[in-house]
């Protein structure tokens, strides 16, 4: 999650929700920006590292803590040239901008050295997954970590819509480009955020641990 500052203030503007302090933020006066914010809304303003999910039988939250800031402790930071305004697919989102394998390689520490706590997915979410016609390594990627799109097949970015109709991507496109405050070039990575589910769905920081290795 973005440090307090620009980018930070418009991600949970431009979504609707902050994260940061669990509480909704005023959106744009824009028309239609409630229909495209709605599915990235609860999450907040991010970019995930290690996806989603449930703890596993046995664990808890302050053990699940206590190895996010060994981790951390661990991980050195990351960063590349900066981020830019990117349609992926019919997403729009922020990616980064020339060599990124740095901030891969922090993802990559995250999926694995946290991985004990992850309860593995049900049978039901491994059939929903698999009708996305992944490939042999994502398929592996699957069984294996939980998720088809980590290591190799990882694509860091910041979501700031759900899918959009074809007809409007360039719309959004130049809506947000007007919007964007000056971004971070560099953009580095020095710490890593700590984010839990609350009862209504939203989520909501947890603690933010800096990257010190």
């Amino acid at each position: 999650m973005p440090p307090a500052g620009a980018l930070a203030e418009f991600g949970a503007t431009w979504l609707g929700w902050d994260a940061v302090h669990g509480r909704t933020a005023r959106q744009p006066n824009l028309p239609g920006i409630d229909d495209i914010t709605m599915t990235p809304r609860k999450y907040g303003f991010h970019g995930t590292l290690k996806p989603p999910f449930r703890l596993a039988a046995g664990a808890d939250p302050d053990g699940l803590a206590n190895a996010v800031a060994l981790m951390a402790a661990s991980c050195a930071p990351a960063q590349c040239a900066g981020l830019e305004l990117s349609s992926l697919g019919r997403f729009l989102a922020l990616t980064p901008v020339g060599e990124s394998s740095e901030i891969g390689r922090v993802a990559a520490t995250c999926v694995t050295d946290l991985d004990a706590f992850r309860a593995p997915p049900e049978e039901a979410e491994l059939t929903r997954r698999r009708k996305a016609r992944l490939s042999d390594r994502q398929d592996a990627n699957l069984t294996r970590w939980g998720y088809p799109y980590v290591m190799e097949d990882f694509r860091f970015h910041l979501t700031l819509t759900g899918r959009l109709p074809n007809g409007e991507i360039e719309h959004w496109t130049d809506t947000v480009q007007a919007l964007l405050p000056i971004l971070p070039a560099p953009f580095v990575m020095d710490e890593v955020a700590l984010v839990g589910e609350r009862e209504d769905g939203h989520f909501e920081l947890i603690h933010r641990y800096t990257l010190t290795g």
